[in-house]
């Protein structure tokens, strides 16, 4: 009877909907849709600020959630949803109109794929979330590729380049970007991390520069960060490729 009361009750749930949670998922699905809106009228550097934001706001919404055990089937579908919004079409319609206009079909082909990609990345994400290991991701997660398009964009605006001269390197980035997400590389999560255990001082000290470092500069610091992330995947994978295979010994006769 009572495994019976507790299984009505995780089911109930799931089929809820749960207003603090959803709020920091309509708040990024907002930022998402206004950095398109910005994209479409020539403020490029206010629509990547806004693709910033969204990235910060889909960060709080899941851990919103676990903390006030108020996870839901459709959260979970309302935040992959808003992230394809503010992950995939609004990078991709940003660097379309900022660079990729006067590349004809090929900044059509480039800004698709990162579209495509970030698609396949968080229907996969959905597939395989009870089957993957919880210290990695599979491919580049969407808001990160997210975070270096975006940053891409708003550095070279901040150091005075328009999106024709950059055009063929911003579409090699764009590019770049999606093909990470649909790779099967490793990107560690972060989820291990427990924020309630006590940490070394060092930790709070890289905090802090981390923090000082984002406010002198933060286009350019931000995109190399994401940038470094980015190519994280790829440092691991070759070096699993340099670790010896472990030998299988030998089975008798």
């Amino acid at each position: 009877m009572i495994d019976l009361k507790q299984r009505e009750k995780m089911n109930l749930r799931r089929r809820s909907i749960y207003l603090l949670p959803n709020l920091f998922t309509t708040a990024a699905l907002f930022a998402g849709f206004y950095a398109i809106v910005q994209s479409m009228n020539g403020r490029y550097e206010i629509a990547a600020v806004a693709i910033f934001i969204a990235m910060v706001l889909d960060g709080l919404d899941g851990r919103v959630a676990r903390m006030t055990h108020t996870q839901s089937e459709f959260g979970a579908e309302y935040d992959s949803l808003s992230d394809m919004v503010s992950f995939g079409v609004a990078p991709s319609i940003l660097m379309y109109e900022w660079a990729f206009r006067d590349l004809g079909k090929w900044g059509w082909f480039a800004a698709f794929i990162y579209c495509a990609s970030a698609a396949l990345r968080l229907a996969r994400f959905n597939t395989n979330i009870d089957v993957i290991d919880k210290r990695y991701f599979q491919g580049l997660p969407s808001p990160a590729a997210a975070a270096l398009v975006a940053g891409f964009v708003w550095v070279m605006l901040d150091n005075r380049f328009t999106g024709y001269e950059l055009r063929w390197y911003a579409a090699a980035v764009t590019v770049f970007a999606g093909l990470s997400m649909v790779s099967s590389l490793k990107y560690y999560s972060f989820k291990s991390i427990n924020m309630r255990k006590s940490v070394p001082f060092i930790v709070i000290f890289l905090f802090a520069l981390f923090f000082i470092l984002v406010s002198v500069d933060p286009p350019l610091h931000l995109f190399l960060l994401f940038l470094g992330y980015c190519l994280s995947g790829y440092v691991m994978a070759l070096l699993d490729l340099r670790k010896p295979k472990s030998a299988t010994p030998p089975t008798l006769p």
